[in-house]
């Protein structure tokens, strides 16, 4: 009984934290139009491959914020080019849930029906380690 109640609650867990890591953001104020992130201050970008949600503050939706290479960051856009749903990072790639559209981690389109690159935002890495991401340009 207890070894079932157990696995029960296990599962339950793994079903829920891919939901609760997909909505989760951190809030940040727009100065001047950009963004400031402390790549230090956020495990999620360690190293290649990583990546963190931010929402400029009156935003609806996040940028998605990746790890490329050992210094470099690309931030996109979470809205598919092909109809507007939302991606998400699966490993490697970004895949839009609504008709599979797939996306290189620099937002070039790998596998329609999506024929344009996700948007992306222009970043630029200060000397004290702190990422900006341009956002002037808008939401959408």
């Amino acid at each position: 009984a207890d070894r079932r109640r157990f696995l029960a609650l296990a599962g339950a867990l793994l079903l829920a934290l891919p939901a609760c890591a997909s909505v989760a953001a951190v809030t940040l104020p727009r100065l001047d139009g950009r963004l400031r992130v402390s790549p230090r201050l956020h495990p999620g970008l360690d190293g290649p491959g990583g990546f963190l949600k931010v929402r400029p503050e009156g935003w609806e939706l996040p940028v998605y914020v990746l790890r490329d290479g050992a210094d470099g960051f690309v931030a996109l856009s979470p809205l598919c080019t092909h109809l507007g749903c939302v991606v998400e990072v699966e490993g490697s790639v970004l895949v839009c849930p609504c008709h599979g559209s797939t996306y290189e981690r620099s937002g070039r389109v790998v596998r329609g029906p999506a024929e344009r690159a996700l948007r992306s935002f222009p970043t630029a890495l200060e000397d004290d380690g702190t990422l900006l991401i341009d956002v002037r340009g808008g939401e959408r």
